[in-house]
Parts: C-alpha cells; structure tokens; sequence
C-alpha cells in the first residue's frame, strides 16, 4: 500500500523571507505564479483560482491564472508563456497529463518550478494528488448506504462521468466498482460524461427520456453533480428519496445539501477554497525559497452532507 501523506501539508508562511528567482518578478521578492487548469466554467477550478490569487495578493505574491478549456495544445502555449513572463512557479492542472510533459520539462530546464495538481507528472517538482479510486468509492459507498436506507437496497443509478481524463476514469470506475459491490441488486442504467453545468443538465435531461425511474445519480464532479440538481428539480423529481452523490463540495452543492435538494453528499477534498489556498501557496512559497518539499502529498477526502455542511457552507 502506497505510503501516503495525507492531510493539510500547512507551511508558515508568515515572516518568511520570499526571495524570488533571478528571473523574478517585477518586484524585488515578490513571488510570481502562473496556473493553467482545464476549464473555469467548472465552480470547483474558479473558486480554487480565485482563492489562491487573494492568498497570493495577501502575502505580497503576484498570481494569473488561466483555463485551456481542455486543449492540450493551448495549454502547452500557456505553459510557455507563462515561462516567458517569468514566473517562478507554475501550477498546472493537466488536459492531457502526457501531452504536457515537454511544456512542463522545458518550464523546469529554465528554473521554472511546477506544482502538478491531480496528476503524477515525470515533469513536476512536487504532485498534489488524490487517489482517485479511492476517491470515486467514496462516492458510490454514500450513495449505496442512501439506496439501502431509502430504496431497501435497490434502485436504478445514473452515473456521470469524465473518462476522457485518466484521473477522472479512475475515479469513475472506483464509483461503479462501489455501486456494482455495496448495492449488487441495484443497477446501473446510464454512464455518461458530464463536466460542467451546463453538461449536466443536458445529460441528465436525456437520461430521465430513456430511465424515468433513476433515483441515484453519482458525479466524479461538483459541475455535472450542480447540472444534475437543477435537472432533477426541472423534472420535478426533487424528492427525498431522490439523491445526487459527488465530489467537490462546491458552494452550490453545499447549498443544495444545506436546503434539502437533490445533492445529498458531496467529498470535499482537503477543506474550504481557503483551506487549499493556504495550503496552495505554502507549496508555492517552500518552492520559490528553495526549500525541500515532499514529491507526492495526497489530500484529504471528507464526505459532506447534511450533518456537517454548516461547517463548510458557512466558510
């Protein structure tokens, strides 16, 4: 078994001494960050980037951030400009983990540092990582204990997916392999890839045409998990026994969660935006400096829902 460091990695970062590289910032000291994800239109990524940017701009650091809207190639382009403006530390979250390796060995070559988020990059100087598997259970164990509570263990489940990325198929295949397990006389009736919103309304439209009947929904992400609660209630299916299960804990899952919709756990992983913020920037901040810094941190699951999600909604 792996040994993983998991949790909070929190790094003081008060009364340090940021010294940036020689290829620094405009400012003498001021640490300079670029971050590259996949898709903004996804709540989960602008809340993460908007809350490293304030964390960032708290502790005298200058950070841009921008989406490639899963383009391998366009973020390659913003890996090296982001080299070209001289950054001293990239955060990148892969399209195409593969496909960038080059973009990210060259940023290093120049002394650019790279902080991998989800994926175990060759190219990277440190990986945040989740074990997405084990992340994906986790999702469909809560949902097999909803179906078992209020469908005495057998229901019809949907299943929105993402297996476009190897991360995300990971986590899709530990949310059936949970649901085919914990609840064998349940079954499931639709898997398709739903990555924003907008995707999860749309799918889900299409799903209730074909299963009327589905009352299990499990997302690899909090996107398709808030399409998928504005489809449910669009259908007029939003009942108690109806529930959705994924992962993110976005602010308009917990929101739901907290009002008694559709959405009835989703994982947050780590804590709150500012949770990953702070913990984000401690990367950050030990990397620009010089210092060691682990390889591999894994992160924190924690399965919200109704019990606890005024600890989170309310931050």
């Amino acid at each position: 078994m792996k040994n993983k460091i998991i949790g909070l990695f929190m790094v003081a970062v008060a009364g340090l001494s940021l010294v940036g590289c020689d290829r620094g910032g405009d400012t003498e000291g001021q640490i300079k960050i670029g971050m590259t994800v996949q898709d903004l239109s996804n709540p989960t990524w602008s809340g993460y980037c908007q809350a490293i940017q304030k964390e960032a701009k708290a502790n005298g650091a200058k950070m841009s951030y921008v989406a490639c809207e899963s383009n391998v190639s366009k973020q390659m382009e913003q890996i090296e400009n982001f080299v070209a403006r001289g950054m001293d530390v990239i955060i990148v979250h892969p399209a195409d983990p593969a496909g960038i390796e080059s973009a990210c060995k060259e940023a290093r070559d120049r002394g650019v540092k790279v902080i991998a988020w989800d994926d175990d990059l060759e190219n990277a100087d440190m990986r945040w990582l989740i074990d997405n598997y084990d992340l994906g259970y986790q999702v469909g164990k809560e949902a097999a204990e909803f179906i078992k509570k209020e469908h005495g263990g057998k229901a019809e489940v949907a299943i929105l997916n993402y297996p476009q990325l190897p991360v995300l198929l990971a986590r899709g295949n530990g949310i059936r392999e949970a649901i085919t397990e914990l609840s064998p006389d349940s079954t499931i009736v639709a898997e398709t890839s739903a990555i924003n919103p907008d995707e999860g309304i749309t799918k889900m439209e299409t799903i209730f045409q074909s299963n009327p009947n589905v009352k299990v929904v499990c997302c690899i992400g909090g996107g398709g998990s808030v399409g998928a609660n504005e489809a449910v209630k669009a259908a007029g299916k939003d009942t108690d026994d109806f529930g959705v299960f994924a992962v993110d804990a976005t602010k308009p899952e917990l929101e739901a969660i907290q009002n008694g919709e559709a959405v009835k756990m989703s994982v947050i992983v780590t804590g709150t935006d500012e949770d990953v913020a702070s913990t984000v920037y401690g990367f950050v901040a030990q990397l620009a400096n010089g210092e060691e810094i682990p390889p591999r941190v894994y992160r924190k699951l924690i399965p919200v829902t109704i019990d606890n999600v005024d600890k989170y909604y309310n931050n």
